[in-house]
């Protein structure tokens, strides 16, 4: 059974390695939910100006986000 631990140890590391490469695509999105905590939080105590540039905030970060998961779909095996 040397192969399946051989194996195994190979997917560990894709994993790792996986993860690595996604830190960039984590961070945006760890950004993105905070963005969105923060309007889910303030949302009725702000002035619609605050909303809209907020929201504006929002958009801008989402779309860093599908940037950045689009490049991750496009790289070669």
């Amino acid at each position: 059974m040397p192969s399946q631990h051989v194996s195994d140890d190979q997917k560990t590391q894709q994993s790792v390695d996986d993860r690595r490469s996604q830190l960039g695509l984590r961070a945006l999105i760890d950004e993105m939910l905070q963005q969105v905590r923060d309007l889910n939080r303030h949302a009725a105590t702000w002035d619609p100006d605050e909303r809209a540039k907020a929201e504006q905030q929002l958009e801008m970060i989402m779309a860093r986000v599908r940037d950045e998961a689009s490049r991750g779909h496009t790289k070669p095996q």
